[in-house]
């Protein structure tokens, strides 16, 4: 049936967004709203759930790139899935308007209650030349191309004869030191490590890796002595950690000029083929085009309980969670008295979320989400990794383990956690699989050439 027919013809449950928070919501409610003869509609441009904390991994050739996502619809089976982005909400008259995919057309769909689910996207500054040279580190497919960049430069770099081209094909800059930039660098550096130990022409020597930070700190979930360690073991590989130093402007998409925080004095310039952005997210932007209540930083405005609240009060029918929500945080503990963005708040709203939903449909109370936070744990590289778990630290093989096992637990159903679980041990037994695979961005351009049609050889950049 057309999706045009089938927009409007029974109660909705719009669940916007299909990361931890709306998958999740998703799969505990979807079979009692199915059966109270209602819908559960999944609105999200892609048709799968990407865990973000193995984007990490994925870069750094551990896991495949399509085991680290969930598709919806093969684990959301009592669900409504549309590839689609919202582009409005108009709460007021509950409706969205949704568009497919790459353009397509658009639709106002219709809804009794709508959950707000959508997350973060990447917080970008107007640096010059940045958007024409860098990559996020918020998206699988960024994961999987950064992959393959770092392999294939350091395959062009063997056979560089301009000694400035190989020094510059074989650094690599990535910018943000939380748990995203720090997990990066030091899978890609461990990958890339294997890589040139197998190469008869490069040393481990040859490879430069920098991580530059704007704050006088990384890692700012750990207590700051852990945060330290971290940095003296990054700097015990070789990786150069600059703190209190920012990104100014890319030149001609390889000249990275850094600037010092303190005075906004130049901090010198680096050289490098490879520049990935991990500084940050912001809400959903979309957010702004609705008539929902937000708050300075453009996030949803939600109670304890995870309604949508404005100025008077909670507004029938809207529930929000996770990065795209300004969520109290009744412990106390968090930056402003909210919960901090990261996949282990949004997980465990979602439960409570879909849990107060379900009891306000049936006359049941609402709690509110209270969640005092476990820790945090970090992969550094094979048999590495750091861990802050109610207040002890470790670091090591203990805390790799306590890395893998805490996401390999946390990652939805039982199928993507064994697929992950089979890839780790594959790494374990053979190693990192350092093979490229070459034109990821033209696969078009073998058959072009052998049909004698125009192809741009051109290296293609980040």
């Amino acid at each position: 049936m057309a999706f045009k027919q089938l927009t409007n013809d029974r109660p909705r449950i719009l669940v916007v967004g299909g990361g931890y928070v709306g998958f999740t919501v998703a799969s505990k409610i979807q079979k009692a709203v199915k059966a109270s003869g209602g819908v559960v509609t999944v609105v999200d441009p892609n048709p799968y759930m990407t865990y973000l904390p193995f984007l990490p991994e994925v870069a750094g050739g551990n896991i495949e790139a399509r085991h680290a996502v969930v598709p919806l619809r093969q684990h959301l089976p009592d669900s409504e899935i549309l590839t689609a982005r919202v582009e409005k909400v108009d709460h007021a008259n509950k409706k969205a308007t949704v568009r497919g995919v790459d353009n397509g057309d658009s639709y106002e769909l219709a809804y009794d209650q709508i959950v707000i689910g959508a997350g973060s996207v990447t917080r970008a500054f107007p640096i010059p030349g940045l958007g024409e040279s860098a990559i996020g580190m918020k998206a699988i497919e960024e994961a999987e191309h950064v992959r393959n960049w770092v392999l294939q430069r350091l395959e062009v770099a063997a056979l560089l004869k301009d000694e400035a081209e190989r020094r510059r094909a074989l650094t690599f800059v990535v910018v943000g030191g939380g748990f995203a930039g720090v997990e990066t660098v030091a899978e890609i550096e461990d990958m890339a490590r294997a890589a040139v130990e197998r190469s008869d022409f490069l040393r481990v020597s040859d490879l430069r890796f920098v991580m530059v930070e704007a704050m006088g700190r990384i890692m700012p979930e750990v207590p700051e002595s852990r945060a330290e360690s971290v940095v003296a073991h990054l700097r015990s590989r070789g990786i150069e950690v600059l703190l209190n130093t920012s990104l100014g402007e890319v030149v001609d998409n390889t000249t990275l000029k850094l600037v010092n925080m303190a005075d906004k004095s130049s901090a010198g310039e680096i050289e490098a083929d490879t520049l990935i952005w991990t500084a940050g997210v912001q809400a959903a932007p979309f957010l702004k085009e609705s008539d929902l209540p937000l708050d300075e930083r453009g996030r949803l405005r939600v109670g304890a309980d995870l309604r949508v609240t404005g100025d008077e009060g909670p507004l029938e029918g809207a529930w929000g969670a996770g990065d795209s929500a300004a969520v109290p945080d009744l412990t106390g503990a968090g930056p402003g008295g909210f919960c901090v963005p990261n996949a282990q708040h949004a997980s465990r709203q979602a439960v409570r979320l879909a849990k107060n939903l379900l009891a306000s449909r049936n006359g049941g109370q609402l709690q509110d989400y209270y969640h005092e936070n476990l820790g945090a744990v970090a992969g550094l590289g094979f048999l590495k990794g750091v861990a802050n778990v109610k207040g002890k630290s470790f670091e090591g093989p203990l805390a790799w383990l306590m890395h893998r096992a805490y996401h390999g637990y946390a990652i939805p159903t039982v199928e993507r956690t064994a697929r992950v679980a089979a890839n780790w041990a594959l790494s374990a037994v053979f190693g990192r699989d350092t093979a490229p695979i070459r034109h990821l961005r033209q696969p078009r351009l073998s058959f072009q050439k052998a049909t004698g049609g125009s192809a741009d050889t051109k290296k293609a950049r980040l």
